[in-house]
């Protein structure tokens, strides 16, 4: 009886080991599968897009599918603040916002869109890769969102008009502007003479078109592709405003995902954006010659008489005490002093 016993017990425990080996197996196909949704408001064409696209594909193979990220392009999901209102809740998981939108959440946010600031792509890079895109980063991660460490881009912003073009400060007075929703945006082109008027991205073509306004800005890519040339005559060179976008999370989603998921996702998405920052400056070096050839007329105004003005109106002051110290002293580190 013992030695029948003791055959049981071995035949027992040699049957459990495949079992055990088997588990991880088990545990691993039976892992929980998110599918998130990313919304946009370019269309798929620009590089944004295009390399999200990439980001998206390559996630999705090396998280073995657990991760699928759904893009809607072009305002599918509704306007920018639309979209913010949804990724803050939770109904949108990725969003790409300019700084611009997201100061009704984060203030200190659109220190980067500040009027003349940044001089080149150099002093741009050097900031967003350094303290003050830490310190934006951090102010996100306050509101419950999470941005990724790189900043994609999106270009310095240039002045558009349909009446004539606009060569010093003077040329501004009165002109009707759209903007972004953004009050740093109202108050510089206030304090250079224009009337500026905020309205969502998804309609500046018909307001345009219909003489709601007269002149927009937007960087030169965002020009081609939403075909803004076909309402806009004149093509100003200003480089007024740096403006780049924040891959941001939701944070009621983005915590969800286990570490390793998380992981992969910045570190793909992060690459991405550094590739979609070459696909822009590209972009930029042949964008002008086709908007061009479309019929628009380009000019590069001297900034300093746009900066003088800005200064002159109290501009910068009333800016750095909005912003306060700790994010006006992290970009002059980067610009030099202002006004």
């Amino acid at each position: 009886m013992p030695d029948l016993s003791r055959r049981r017990l071995l035949a027992t425990a040699a049957l459990a080991v495949p079992a055990v080996l088997a588990m991880p197996h088990v545990r691993a196909k039976a892992r929980s599968k998110f599918v998130y949704k990313y919304g946009n408001n370019l269309p798929l064409t620009h590089p944004l897009n295009v390399r999200a696209a990439e980001a998206a594909a390559k996630i999705k193979t090396e998280t073995e599918g657990a991760l699928d990220i759904r893009i809607f392009p072009n305002n599918q999901l509704g306007g920018d603040t639309d979209m913010l209102n949804q990724v803050r809740s939770g109904a949108l998981d990725f969003f790409t916002p300019s700084a611009l939108v997201i100061a009704t959440l984060v203030p200190a946010a659109p220190i980067n869109a500040v009027g003349f600031a940044f001089p080149s792509y150099e002093r741009v890079w050097a900031a967003m890769d350094g303290d003050l895109g830490g310190f934006i980063g951090e102010e996100i991660e306050k509101s419950g969102l999470h941005m990724m460490r790189k900043v994609w881009d999106n270009g310095f912003r240039q002045l558009t008009t349909s009446g004539k073009p606009v060569v010093t400060p003077d040329d501004l007075a009165g002109i009707k502007i759209r903007v972004p929703v953004s009050q740093l945006s109202i108050s510089l082109f206030q304090a250079l003479g224009a009337a500026p008027t905020s309205m969502q991205f998804s309609e500046v073509y018909t307001a345009l078109q219909t003489k709601i306004v007269d002149a927009q800005e937007n960087p030169l890519p965002i020009i081609q592709t939403a075909k803004l040339f076909e309402v806009q005559k004149y093509g100003m060179l200003t480089n007024h405003i740096w403006d780049g976008y924040l891959f941001v999370a939701s944070g009621k989603t983005w915590y969800r995902l286990p570490k390793d998921i998380q992981a992969i996702a910045e570190k793909t998405l992060n690459d991405c954006g550094m590739e979609q920052r070459d696909d822009i400056a590209k972009l930029n070096a042949s964008v002008q010659a086709d908007l061009e050839a479309k019929g628009m007329v380009f000019s590069k105004p001297d900034p300093a008489p746009f900066r003088e003005a800005l200064a002159k109106a109290g501009f910068y002051v009333q800016w750095r005490e909005k912003f306060g110290d700790a994010a006006w002293t992290r970009l002059e580190k980067y610009v030099g002093k202002l006004g």
